[in-house]
């Protein structure tokens, strides 16, 4: 039997990969990889970039995508026997990826190595490695190293671990609604719970927690006690407070078991705790500064923050009737005066999104600014809603990347992007291979035969994940490890991404991406004008609250006590920058992913630091606007050259100066959230 995951002829055979082909493929490519890792090492073997490069990374690199196109289908597809090879691999590559990073011989391959001999790529590369292997433990002995290797098997179980429980404990939950108890609640979600509640063979309308069916229940239902009902299972998902037997799936003791291991992890490394570790390849020089910094803005937004409050208190008593409003409330509240102030609702917006015309529209901004073609191209999907695109400069392929938007049960919560492959001169066979790129999305699927509709947040996510994706596949760097995202500091990795979403505010990039879905009419200036108006609602409110989320990490990683129970934190750092508490028994760790099995532990602060990049990036933008209002293609071939086509081959720093002149500064951030 051909085993797919071993064909590396072209693109991942995804259509094809089944979970009994797991085990023989990484078993095999383990192998290989095995051998490519004694045959560098040997002492004959020249401490030479091209010669290492073919010896140990072509092997590594196939077990990279192998083992890539497995963890993806384990994150979008998730049944119960690809999750089981997943989890039987999984010690076996976290094993050798470890042993890999820390090997004594190799590192002493490196340093070998004449930098000057280098091309200037090769060298950011070379730089990086170095820091990888101390990092990665090659310069620890014996039972420390041991332990060292020990600590990253258990942490990379935790983790998958923690992420099977997030997205059991949400697909796990249903509520067969009533008539009465959706009364307020948008015609098309009502339209797809009903439908969600007949494939089950139940009556009324089934509610579940995926972002989908629960935001606009809790934005839209007039029944309080549904959405008590709602965000109180929202809010326990794998926890100890969870409904019924919904505490088998408590990820609290992973998270105290996490945090000790990183303590200790950090403390073999030489340092006081984790947060020193992972800022060491970050922009910011230490947790201290982080810590300032997100004090620093926490200043500048809590006045604003605490206006949006008084604000919803005074319409919830006067409009609404609500005296003392419960968490539960406040997105209600929040949506019926917006509605009231601005005269719009998001549900009225929404039939103007439709997805195919928002996707148009987004190619149509990136084909102008960064003088491209986005066409439709064919390749094995995993599911049938998946598509598969190109992107081409003067009829030369760039890159490729598949969208799947659509939320289902059995796939992750929330939207990323990830790698395929990346783009690298092969120094096996001196071919350019090209990037290909995974962008992946929840939304809501169309009903009754209509396109899916998005929120306008649903189109800054399409936008964000999408400057991620042009990160990595309009990348012209031929180093593996810095081409695209490769090898930028995870504090300005955010930068392509939320540079992007500001486009999803701009009327002459707007009025081509919107068709009402009953009408076919392009959305009306008046409304766009009103959306516009409430673009900073409630700006300070969500800036405190990404500000909590970015403290409790880095304070967890820093000054936290692992043995102590975490939530006390949680409530100190929500008494110092929140406006708004959650209920008592609410337990939002237990699904913080993101630190907790997503690579931001100790980082989660990268979204408001890269903020203050991407918006002072933009503002190049707004000051080069053309007499049509279209942003300057100029610009943008300033921007795509020193930002998105360098990749990780220079400091974040650097690439930014290189565009804007400068060092980036908070004006423009707090001007566009406005909170100058």
């Amino acid at each position: 039997m051909a085993n797919p995951l071993l064909d590396f002829s072209d693109l991942p055979l995804f259509d094809q990969i089944r979970p009994e082909h797991v085990a023989p493929a990484i078993d095999d490519l383990l192998g290989g990889a095995e051998a490519g890792l004694e045959a560098a090492v040997a002492p004959e073997l020249p401490a030479d970039w091209a010669t290492l490069a073919r010896t140990l990374d072509v092997a590594t690199e196939r077990l990279g995508r192998a083992w890539g196109a497995v963890s993806h289908l384990n994150a979008v597809m998730d049944t119960p026997e690809l999750r089981a090879a997943y989890n039987a691999a999984l010690p076996a590559i976290t094993e050798f990826w470890t042993r890999l990073g820390s090997d004594e011989r190799l590192y002493a391959k490196y340093k070998a190595m004449n930098p000057d001999a280098l091309t200037p790529e090769q060298r950011q590369a070379h730089k990086n490695a170095l820091r990888g292997f101390v990092l990665g433990g090659a310069e620890l002995q014996g039972e420390a190293k041991a332990r060292y290797a020990a600590i990253q098997e258990r942490q990379a179980e935790l983790g998958q671990k923690f992420s099977e429980n997030a997205l059991d404990a949400t697909d796990a939950y249903a509520y067969y609604a009533t008539e009465d108890e959706v009364d307020g609640v948008p015609p098309d979600v009502k339209a797809a719970a009903r439908a969600a509640a007949e494939t089950d063979g139940m009556k009324g309308y089934k509610l579940t927690l995926k972002l989908p069916s629960y935001l606009p229940v809790m934005q839209f239902a007039h029944d309080r006690a549904l959405r008590q009902r709602l965000y109180r299972a929202y809010v326990t998902r794998a926890s100890d407070q969870a409904e019924g037997d919904g505490v088998k799936y408590d990820n609290a003791p992973l998270i105290r078991e996490i945090l000790a291991l990183r303590r200790e992890e950090a403390q073999l490394l030489g340092y006081a705790n984790f947060g020193e570790v992972s800022v060491v390849p970050k922009m910011a020089d230490s947790p201290t500064e982080v810590i300032d910094f997100l004090r620093q803005l926490a200043a500048k937004a809590r006045p604003y923050a605490e206006r949006d409050v008084q604000d919803l208190r005074d319409f919830a008593a006067k409009e609404l009737q609500l005296a003392d409003p419960q968490p539960w409330d406040w997105a209600y509240i929040g949506e019926k005066l917006k509605e009231a102030r601005y005269a719009f609702s998001e549900q009225e917006l929404k039939q103007y999104f439709q997805a195919p015309k928002v996707l148009a529209g987004l190619f149509k901004i990136v084909e102008t600014l960064f003088e491209v073609v986005i066409r439709r191209d064919s390749a094995p999907v995993w599911h049938p809603s998946v598509e598969f695109y190109r992107i081409e400069r003067d009829g030369k392929l760039l890159g490729q990347f598949y969208l799947d938007p659509g939320a289902r049960a059995g796939k992750r919560g929330g939207a990323w992007m990830d790698d395929v492959r990346a783009r690298w001169l092969r120094p096996d066979n001196a071919q350019l291979q090209t990037p290909v790129a995974q962008l992946v999305c929840n939304f809501a699927e169309g009903v009754d035969g209509k396109p899916p509709l998005l929120t306008h947040d649903d189109v800054i996510t399409l936008f964000h994940e999408f400057g991620h994706g042009l990160h990595h596949m309009l990348t012209q760097v031929n180093e593996r490890d810095v081409s695209g995202i490769s090898g930028v500091e995870w504090d300005a990795v955010e930068l392509p991404s939320q540079f992007m979403e500001n486009f999803c505010w701009e009327w002459d990039v707007l009025k081509h991406m919107t068709a009402h879905v009953d009408t076919g009419e392009p959305l009306p200036r008046a409304l766009f004008d009103k959306m516009l108006a409430a673009r900073n609602f409630q700006a300070g409110m969500q800036t405190v609250r990404q500000i909590e989320f970015a403290l409790f990490d880095m304070l967890l990683h820093t000054e936290h006590d692992p043995a102590d129970d975490f939530q006390p934190l949680l409530d100190e750092v929500r008494a110092e920058v929140a406006v708004i508490q959650p209920a008592p028994f609410a337990r939002t760790a237990q699904t913080f992913s993101h630190i907790f099995a997503g690579g931001y532990a100790a980082g989660y602060y990268s979204y408001k630091w890269a903020e203050v990049l991407s918006a002072d990036a933009y503002a190049a933008f707004e000051e080069s606007v053309t007499p049509d209002g279209l942003p300057s293609v100029e610009t943008g071939r300033k921007y795509r050259r020193e930002i998105l086509e360098a990749g990780g081959s220079r400091p974040a720093m650097e690439s930014f100066k290189a565009f804007r002149g400068r060092e980036p500064t908070m004006d423009a951030l707090l001007r566009h959230q406005g909170m100058a």
